[in-house]
């Protein structure tokens, strides 16, 4: 009788460019997901870690998928990356760093809605009877424009605050995950002019496209409250800046926290500087000293995913430009 003795193919091999000293954590979670780390000429796939106008101009034809280290990939669009590659499966970091981001989000607006603002430039001990717009998140409704990965991570960090949310997306289907209350009410984005009256707060959390580009503009933000904040920790192009400053100048909405600008960086002398209803932070929300241990975890989940033939996260759509 003869035995039949099986072949165990050989683990895939992942490449990482261009070299960086950092790459060594990314190269152990290649290491643990069962794939084994090599050159690009004869890679299964690449994880990129270098700047969009880097990216290579051509690849081996062994190379069958890239992982990109952000969740935004507007400049990757913008540099002919998926345009020149069109027959490799590309994925993006979104979902990575969304953790960061949305407790990022939370704590500029927590810093809105209780007057922080006014308290950080304070020289003196001012007590006032009356804040016009200090308030609670309590009982308010704050509506997240993109319940992706962002979105998912913010919500169950503002359900123990006693906030109703509202998330948009582009399905209108139920946002649903750990910790995610049952009653979030969810609205598909060709809907989203029906939200405004019953919002108090926006958190903007989308991926910029053609299609989401000033998402948030001169009408927007004549329908929200006097009270209202307007945050945004996704792409400054997701507001109409001019319309933003004009609204915030009249105290129109309550005020706004910022971790993208449009423009980025803000220049120096913008009228966003000097507004006292304004919070900016360079857009720091997913901090280096974060991001590399958790794009790191990402990589590790998708080469795992990809050694098993299972569909990977955080794929690109390049017709839906995210």
């Amino acid at each position: 009788m003869t035995q039949e003795v099986s072949v165990q193919e050989p683990a895939p091999t992942i490449a990482i460019g261009p070299n960086q000293p950092s790459s060594r954590l990314l190269e152990k979670a290649v290491l643990r997901a069962g794939a084994q780390v090599g050159a690009l000429d004869d890679a299964d796939a690449l994880i990129w870690i270098g700047a969009p106008g880097e990216f290579p101009e051509t690849l081996p034809g062994s190379v069958r998928w890239v992982q990109l280290p952000a969740a935004g990939i507007e400049d990757y669009f913008a540099a002919g990356v998926f345009e020149a590659h069109p027959g490799i499966t590309f994925t993006s970091a979104a979902g990575a760093f969304a953790d960061s981001v949305a407790e990022h989000a939370l704590t500029l607006l927590l810093a809105g809605v209780r007057y922080l603002p006014e308290h950080l430039r304070a020289t003196s001990w001012q007590q006032r009877e009356f804040f016009p717009h200090v308030g609670s998140l309590r009982g308010k409704t704050v509506t997240i424009l993109g319940a992706g990965g962002i979105g998912r991570a913010l919500i169950p960090m503002l359900a123990p605050l006693g906030a109703h949310v509202i998330a948009v997306n582009r399905s209108g289907r139920p946002v649903a995950g750990p910790g995610i209350p049952a009653d979030v009410e969810t609205v598909p984005a060709e809907q989203l002019g029906r939200v405004w009256s019953h919002t108090d707060h926006v958190v903007v959390a989308a991926p910029a496209t053609a299609r989401t580009r000033h998402l948030i503009g001169a009408d927007e933000l004549a329908r929200l409250k006097p009270s209202s904040w307007v945050i945004n920790v996704a792409r400054g192009s997701l507001v109409d800046t001019a319309a933003l400053v004009d609204a915030l100048s009249r105290g129109a909405i309550g005020g706004a926290g910022l971790d993208v600008t449009d423009p980025e960086p803000l220049p120096d002398g913008h009228p966003l500087w000097s507004l006292p209803n304004a919070i900016i932070t360079p857009h720091d929300s997913n901090p280096p000293q974060l991001r590399l241990a958790a794009f790191a975890d990402h990589v590790g989940a998708n080469v795992a995913r990809f050694v098993a033939g299972e569909q990977l996260h955080a794929l690109i759509d390049p017709d839906r430009g995210y």
